[in-house]
């Protein structure tokens, strides 16, 4: 974990690098459990395959394995928009500014890859920086009733086919919306799935999904980014 300080903000976050010293910048946010294990591996992860990529502590410190807690500390952030909007663009101008990332001088863009609370965050930020965000995938989470049509990402939705965190409602109602803005966005259903299909330390991890989703990930980021 390192402290990094953007006009005047100080954010903590897990920053991985690719042994070859750059590559395109993706920003990580982390599910309602806080930056726990499983999302700094992603950033590894991440740069074993070109990528530069930081995962801010949206929770600044905080992490939990209980349901209940991590629920809480979901909603309280939630509720203070300024704060994570504020900690994920600080953590972009981290990105834009580290030399590593093919972003210094302003070229290139970012992406985005979220899980369950991030993926909201990260659709959110897809919109409020639709300038700077090239691509976006999110595991599990849907934002329905977001104006997408400013955005300029793609998209790339991975969703477990058991889940009653996320209705199929809400699932189809976003893709329609994402379509209906013309921005591009592929949705992968896994079946047999449950929510947090992707976290190798939780009872829901399923290893032939997540390894699928993952391959799917790296090839759709290197096709925006590279």
């Amino acid at each position: 974990m390192r402290e990094f300080q953007v006009d005047g903000r100080t954010i903590s976050g897990y920053l991985a690098v690719p042994e070859q010293g750059s590559g395109p910048g993706v920003l990580v946010l982390h599910a309602w459990w806080g930056l726990t294990e499983p999302f700094r591996q992603v950033c590894d992860r991440l740069a074993e395959a070109g990528f530069v990529a930081l995962a801010p502590d949206l929770y600044h410190g905080k992490t939990t394995a209980s349901v209940e807690e991590a629920q809480a500390l979901g909603a309280a952030l939630d509720q203070d928009v300024e704060r994570w909007r504020g900690d994920i663009m600080a953590a972009a101008g981290v990105l834009h500014q580290h030399t590593a990332t093919h972003l210094v001088g302003g070229r290139g863009k970012l992406a985005f890859v979220g899980f369950s609370l991030g993926d909201a965050y990260a659709l959110d930020m897809s919109v409020t920086l639709a300038e700077q965000i090239a691509a976006v995938v999110v595991f599990y989470g849907s934002y329905p009733g977001l104006d997408y049509r400013s955005a300029k990402a793609a998209y790339l939705l991975h969703f477990a086919e058991d889940d009653p965190f996320e209705p199929v409602e809400s699932v189809a109602q976003m893709e329609q919306e994402l379509q209906a803005a013309g921005k591009p966005v592929t949705v992968y259903t896994y079946p047999g799935t449950k929510h947090w299909f992707f976290e190798e330390n939780r009872p829901e991890y399923d290893a032939e999904a997540a390894r699928l989703a993952w391959e799917r990930t790296i090839a759709f980021l290197h096709k925006q980014l590279d």
